[in-house]
């Protein structure tokens, strides 16, 4: 019986996760549950599962939780040190890290620092501090397995016995798939229009608006590359981007003797999810089969960075190096929270991205202090630049 901390329970990440745990109580006990501010469905789940903690992120909606659970034994915290204290916890055995944001850093980090077996499906811990996340996970022994569906698929195809964060040999190339998102056939004319309604129906995967508006523009490729970069130990010019519409096959890896080798499935995250829990070992997920005869064709094309300018955002920011990337990502979190407000247009996310990445200059990032002030000098700007243009 494996305890298991899941920062980030309320989303579509966590959902999954709890389903597959509900598969298989003989192997798996939730210790903590955290949430936003999410109370109604946070007080199901600890009904449901009944953890020995659960965090909010502030004191109001710990109030209100606690209330709502009545007699319930778990006992409700809130806040940034109650995150990290439960996710770094000696009886924790893996914590999965499925906080959208650049929230989820620290309490990754302190599941890192406790040497715990960390499921990593947030993607800024990697975007915004990668070099120091990586030598931490170094130091401490972690064992950081990806559940990002693209790089776990490239784990998956790595030599057997590979260890994230090591130099796979004998690799040509890592294709990283997307499925081009909601606007890959349209008109580009078109997309000064496009409204939040629009951009969250993604047309493959269910999640949600922040991460789906970040498929719209592509921007969640962008960070995909920078987080291969940093778990796979490998140049940003040895990943190439391809669009694969259906979302079947999930990544590729080339390898220098021809071969490549691709991870196929249902577009589900439960697949990567009950990799990382139980791997080596195979577990049921509860994804149908994949039927190839009905799947019928595969289809590819390279990704068009006219088209999707955050990719080539993403791929400047990782060459710049230092604090560069904290500064990409902090500029698109503010940005998209802007546009699903509707208070920007769909098209002015690269613009503003592109200005703060022009007018921050890059420190270097040894330290998290570093990294977590150009973050917020980062957002302070967006949100000084849209102010200043909406008067």
């Amino acid at each position: 019986m494996q305890n298991l901390t899941l920062l980030g329970a309320t989303g579509s990440i966590g959902s999954s996760t709890l389903d597959i745990v509900s598969r298989h109580p003989d192997r798996y006990r939730v210790y903590a549950l955290t949430a936003n501010t999410n109370v109604e469905k946070m007080a199901v789940l600890c009904e449901q599962f009944n953890p020995q903690y659960a965090v909010m992120a502030d004191v109001d909606s710990a109030g209100e939780l606690k209330s709502r659970l009545g007699n319930c034994q778990t006992e409700v915290r809130s806040g940034e040190q109650a995150l990290a204290e439960v996710a770094e916890q000696s009886e924790v055995d893996i914590v999965v890290a499925a906080i959208v944001g650049s929230v989820g850093l620290m309490p990754t980090l302190a599941a890192v620092r406790a040497a715990k077996r960390v499921l990593l499906a947030n993607k800024e811990a990697l975007v915004m501090a990668g070099a120091l996340f990586m030598d931490e996970v170094a130091e401490h022994g972690a064992e950081l397995i990806p559940v990002d569906s693209e790089h776990n698929a490239i784990f998956q195809c790595l030599p057997t016995g590979y260890t994230v964060g090591s130099k796979p040999s004998g690799i040509r190339k890592i294709l990283l798939t997307g499925s081009g998102g909601p606007f890959r056939e349209l008109p580009m004319q078109s997309f000064e229009s496009v409204t939040p309604e629009q951009a969250i129906a993604h047309p493959n995967w269910d999640m949600g608006p922040k991460i789906s508006v970040d498929s719209a523009t592509m921007m969640n490729k962008g960070l995909e590359l920078i987080e291969a970069c940093w778990l796979f130990d490998i140049a940003e010019t040895d990943i190439d981007i391809v669009l694969h519409k259906q979302s079947i096959i999930h990544s590729l890896v080339a390898y220098n003797d021809g071969s490549v080798l691709a991870q196929m499935g249902m577009p589900d995250m439960r697949t990567p999810i009950a990799n990382a829990l139980a791997w080596p070992e195979r577990i049921e997920s509860g994804v149908e089969p994949l039927d190839l005869i009905k799947v019928s064709q595969l289809n590819f094309e390279s990704a068009d960075e006219i088209r999707f300018p955050c990719l080539a955002l993403a791929r400047a920011a990782f060459r710049e190096g230092g604090t560069s990337m904290a500064i990409l990502n902090a500029a698109n979190e503010v940005a998209v929270e802007n546009f699903l407000s509707g208070r920007i247009k769909f098209t002015e996310i690269a613009q503003l991205i592109e200005r703060t990445l022009d007018n921050l200059p890059s420190q270097d990032s040894d330290d998290l202090q570093t990294i977590m002030q150009d973050d917020l000098r980062a957002r302070e700007f967006v949100q000084k630049h849209i102010n200043l243009i909406r008067q």
